[in-house]
């Protein structure tokens, strides 16, 4: 009896904590790692497969024409998934420089990333050590990320081909900028202006040859005045108006000044002219025209 009194909690311990031995963590299978050099075939290069719990025993040889490729399944337990976040990161030991490059997942869990020489920084590409390969897997929830180093990456550089510089101030005081902006539009020489002007102000005396040939009868103008004196005299200023403001436009305002103005005697114009139109449609149905 008292045997099982002391047994029971014992037990009851022990089935509380294997839910947490029992806690998932992210990994992967099927991993394999690839140097293919340049114009070699599919199944030209190196190619060498990789655990989650042994990392490979030799370096990688990366040379300045390879394309170093990384593929594996990410699981999470023991049945592929896809995680929140996945990607290689290779890391200096030394001073402790790393970058990460993301891997391209599916929903089943296939990842992969490809890289060559280029996509490295500059300061990798100077090490007599190899690089640290670690890959990093994890998402949201209860499960625990792995991130853990898998090979050693040895880049190789030609030495016939020197290295590219460092930029040391990236992020510092630049040079000063002096911007040389285009210069304004200028107005055509006064002669050609004056020549259109004559041009277009010669067509005057024809427009009005033309418009009294037609049978325009001046003689209702003291009647429309009458009638409706400030539509007419206005709906003409605002025509006069518009000449104005494009001349100003022409000669000293800029798009910003014109557009106001024009709008504002369009509406005029607009309201004047229905008005001084409305009137003459009157002597129209009068039978005075």
């Amino acid at each position: 009896m008292h045997l099982w009194q002391a047994t029971l909690p014992f037990c009851l311990l022990a089935s509380a904590a294997l839910p947490v031995a029992a806690a998932s963590a992210w990994g992967f299978a099927d991993a394999t790692v690839a140097v293919q050099p340049k114009g070699a075939g599919i199944n030209g290069g190196f190619k060498e497969q990789f655990t989650s719990s042994k990392p490979l025993s030799k370096p990688v040889a990366f040379a300045g024409s390879d394309t170093l490729r990384v593929i594996l399944t990410a699981q999470e337990g023991s049945s592929a998934k896809r995680p929140h976040q996945a990607f290689l990161l290779l890391k200096d030991t030394q001073s402790g420089l790393d970058v990460s490059y993301p891997f391209m997942v599916k929903e089943n869990g296939k990842s992969r990333v490809e890289l060559t020489q280029k996509e490295l920084p500059v300061q990798f590409l100077s090490l007599a050590e190899p690089l640290d390969a670690r890959v990093v897997i994890g998402s949201f929830g209860s499960s625990e990320a792995y991130d853990s180093s898998v090979f050693k990456l040895s880049v190789e550089r030609d030495p016939n081909v020197p290295l590219p510089t460092v930029e040391t101030a990236r992020f510092g005081k630049q040079p000063e900028i002096h911007h040389i902006f285009k210069d304004s539009p200028s107005n055509p020489p006064i002669i050609i202006t004056l020549a259109f002007v004559a041009a277009v102000g010669a067509t005057l005396p024809v427009l009005a040859g033309l418009w009294l040939f037609l049978g325009a009868n001046l003689s209702h103008l003291p009647t429309a005045l009458k009638s409706a004196p400030l539509p007419h005299i206005i709906f003409l200023g605002s025509l006069f108006a518009f000449e104005g403001v494009f001349f100003l436009y022409y000669t000293s305002w800029n798009l910003f000044q014109l557009l106001p103005a024009a709008a504002v005697v369009g509406v005029v114009a607009f309201v004047s002219g229905s008005r001084a139109l409305g009137e003459v449609q009157g002597r129209r149905l009068a039978g005075l025209r």
